[in-house]
């Protein structure tokens, strides 16, 4: 990160936050989906969501 931003530097910066969940989140859920078999439930206990935030977000990343 602190690289990305000495790029950056001179240039305006915006949805970083949203930038840098998105390269997380998304693997994440990829992987805990594939080691439950898709089981959303289980998905969401591990990764401590409900369901229905869990499946919010594999709409957004198109997992559903």
């Amino acid at each position: 990160m602190d690289e990305y931003l000495k790029l950056m530097e001179d240039e305006q910066i915006t949805g970083l936050y949203e930038m840098v969940l998105a390269e997380v989140e998304a693997p994440l859920l990829r992987s805990v989906l594939g080691y439950t078999n898709y089981n959303q439930s289980k998905t969401a206990a591990i990764l401590g969501l409900n369901r229905g935030t869990l499946r919010k977000k594999l709409r957004k990343y198109h997992l559903l």
